[in-house]
């Protein structure tokens, strides 16, 4: 039973760990220290019915429905792209939100180097977009559905009667690999304490998550 786990946490880790529009949302939360746990969870959950769908066959089904992917491929390419141009527009015009040092008292005060105590950003977004924005990075991308739901899915029925043991390693790579990513990424706080680095930050998302776009509508 636990070479099914390894093969299921090996494929998934390899389908997962990868530069993407969901991975950056997540590392930008990480690093802002905002919702993260709503953020790890809501990816994690969504990748384990992704895996479900796939290993109960629903990937075959899926795979009869052309059009569906069609529309996916679209929907996500106009996402992403309007989401690359929201992050060009901060790296170009960048707001006023600065780290800052949350004292005991509640008060703010600027970053000190080499200062050990909790950042956090001056203006924090809403739960509510925060969660509909990685709904839709997840959901909207027709690769998660190729890699996950029929890739990932089809290698899992091939154990056999071991293809839940399988779902269940991939399911954990998830587990894994956000939570690292979105409780991890606060230690980059430290590089990210100025306006300008968060510019390049912003910029480098907008290249990504444009590029990943224009791709979708490309097919590549």
């Amino acid at each position: 039973m636990l070479t099914p786990v390894l093969a299921g946490l090996g494929l998934g880790l390899s389908l997962i760990v990868a530069i993407g529009a969901q991975n950056l949302f997540v590392l930008r939360q990480g690093i802002r220290r905002e919702h993260v746990l709503a953020v790890v969870v809501v990816c994690a959950a969504s990748d384990a019915a992704l895996i479900v769908l796939g290993v109960s066959g629903v990937g075959l089904a899926l795979a009869a429905l052309p059009w569906l992917v069609t529309a996916v491929r679209w929907a996500g390419a106009a996402f992403l792209v309007g989401y690359g141009l929201l992050a060009a527009k901060r790296a170009w015009r960048p707001s006023t939100e600065t780290l800052v040092v949350v004292d005991p008292v509640g008060t703010a005060s600027p970053v000190a180097p080499g200062d050990r105590r909790a950042l956090v950003m001056t203006a924090r977004t809403r739960l509510s977009t925060t969660l509909l924005t990685v709904l839709a990075l997840t959901w909207l991308n027709p690769h998660v559905y190729l890699d996950t739901v029929f890739l990932l899915g089809g290698v899992a029925n091939s154990h056999g009667e071991d293809r839940w043991v399988f779902a269940l390693g991939a399911v954990a790579a998830s587990v894994l690999w956000f939570s690292a990513l979105g409780f991890g990424a606060r230690y980059l706080g430290r590089w990210l304490a100025t306006p300008r680095a968060w510019r390049i930050l912003d910029a480098i998302i907008a290249l990504v998550m444009i590029t990943l776009g224009v791709s979708l509508v490309l097919g590549a």
